[in-house]
């Protein structure tokens, strides 16, 4: 039997985040018998799965993170010669520019530049210095890449411009989930209620998400004030991990809401949570395709998205975007009139009908890795 082709993942810091998420969901369901994985990662990398990966034939490469830029390139350049990769598929968004050019002077033939990301305005100095970094990169993006995918339109427009979008180049991968996984199931709910030792009758408002800029926690707490004002048998689930965690806690405490809030931490139990939320908020400020948002809708949660979210992340009718410009208090009103004549569902057929289905999905890359060799 010939060997699998192996793919060189770049994969920046694996933090737990959406995009390692999609990547390892689509690792998981491959034909391993023709594609492998070896993931390359950045060695301050914080939650990588070292056991599943290697008990799948795959392997996991430390390098240099990219913070350290001539170490960075030396070693990624002497990892992707030293691999004999035909397929470098760099996942770090504009950052990409920096991985393909070591791996185009390790003469790989197949480039592939992933976007998984957008940008907007932002207010924190931090992201503002970010993302003027990221759109100034953006304009390097098919420098050094040959092949160029997306996780949605919104996404490919931003990183590879308009006018080469329109080319029909940039091929859509969709953030994909395990959907049997998601489904609703209301015994399952019942008995994470009690694990969690959450009333059947309390209102949980649930958000997963790094604690970071873009996640915009500090507008969650807002909104979950304004709900717990009108419905004070209400509690907020906040799943995840990230620089803003304590300060996000600190707004808790300055609100009041320790009792009602609790902070979950990096979870492997994802699936168990949706089945707990009666509502998913995603007040993004900046998203590609959330993965948590397409899971949530799997679990057949109502869910509000901000209008910074691609439109391609609604799924099910119920789905709601809802301006930034609104008040939180705009944004509980319209959530709990909205609940009042929600009921959760299965919601798998929508979800595979969309092309989140993994088990549909992955067969797609899998023909298109195979057809670059």
């Amino acid at each position: 039997m010939a060997e699998p082709i192996r793919i060189g993942m770049i994969m920046g810091k694996w933090v737990g985040g959406g995009v390692e998420a999609v990547v390892f969901n689509y690792y998981k369901f491959i034909d391993k018998d023709k594609v492998q994985f070896d993931f390359i990662c950045d060695s301050d990398s914080t939650n990588i799965p070292y056991s599943e990966i290697e008990s799948m034939g795959g392997k996991v490469i430390l390098i240099p993170p990219y913070q350290k830029p001539i170490k960075y390139h030396k070693e990624l350049k002497k990892v992707l010669k030293n691999g004999n990769y035909r397929i470098v598929h760099s996942h770090i968004n504009t950052m990409s520019v920096f991985s393909l050019f070591a791996a185009k002077r390790a003469k790989i033939p197949f480039r592939i530049a992933h976007s998984h990301s957008t940008t907007t305005k932002a207010k924190n100095p931090k992201e503002i210095k970010r993302n003027l970094l990221k759109n100034f990169l953006k304009h390097f993006s098919k420098v050094f890449a040959n092949v160029y995918f997306a996780c949605s339109e919104k996404a490919g427009r931003y990183q590879f411009g308009n006018k080469f979008y329109d080319t029909g180049k940039v091929k859509i991968i969709n953030n994909a989930i395990d959907v049997e996984k998601f489904k609703y199931d209301e015994a399952k709910a019942k008995n994470k209620r009690k694990e969690l030792k959450i009333n059947k009758d309390t209102l949980v408002v649930g958000h997963l998400g790094r604690f970071c800029p873009p996640k915009n926690h500090t507008f969650i707490i807002d909104i979950f004030y304004e709900i717990y004002k009108k419905n004070n048998n209400s509690m907020l689930l906040l799943a995840g991990q990230g620089p803003l965690m304590e300060e996000t806690k600190a707004k808790v405490q300055k609100y009041g809401l320790q009792d009602n809030v609790r902070f979950l931490g990096q979870r492997t139990d994802a699936n168990e949570l949706y089945q707990v939320f009666d509502v998913f908020i995603l007040p993004s400020l900046y998203e590609g395709l959330p993965v948590v948002g397409i899971e949530a809708q799997a679990s057949g949660t109502l869910c509000f998205f901000s209008d910074e979210v691609t439109k391609e992340a609604k799924i099910i009718d119920s789905t709601e975007f809802l301006s930034l410009k609104k008040t939180s208090k705009e944004w509980a009103n319209i959530i709990l009139t909205k609940l009042k004549n929600y009921k959760k569902h299965d919601t798998t057929e929508e979800v595979t009908k969309y092309g989140f289905n993994i088990k549909n999905e992955v067969k797609k890359l899998e023909d298109y890795y195979i057809s670059l060799k």
